[in-house]
């Protein structure tokens, strides 16, 4: 085995266990916020480090700058749509888990309007 196939290995592998984390996160957190944090969190580094490390066995270049730009647009819309995805759930007044201790968006619009016009704001 060369160091490239070391390297190769230990960033699949990385990347598995990250997705690995996050399947387990999915399954025993408690609420949609904090679901949705292990979803976007530990499954974007994980498929990074996958397609990274299955980048490193390329022998073309052309085949590993298109896995790198596949990871580069992971790490650019997965967190975006979380966060639009936590917004809107926040709005439709979700429930959070009763072990959340900080709710930073409940005074996030300091009575403006509601920019997407839903007019639910979750009650404390």
């Amino acid at each position: 085995m060369s160091a490239v196939d070391v390297v190769s290995a230990v960033l699949m592998l990385g990347g598995a266990l990250f997705t690995l984390v996050a399947a387990i996160g999915l399954v025993r957190l408690p609420d949609f916020f904090a679901r949705g944090h292990a979803a976007t969190k530990a499954t974007t580094l994980g498929l990074a480090l996958t397609l990274i490390g299955a980048a490193f066995q390329m022998s073309n270049r052309s085949d590993a700058a298109k896995l790198i730009l596949a990871a580069v647009a992971q790490f650019v819309t997965a967190p975006v749509a979380s966060h639009l995805l936590g917004r809107t759930a926040h709005r439709k007044g979700i429930a959070m888990s009763e072990n959340t201790v900080l709710d930073e968006l409940s005074g996030a619009l300091g009575g403006r309007a509601d920019p997407l016009g839903s007019g639910a704001h979750p009650a404390k």
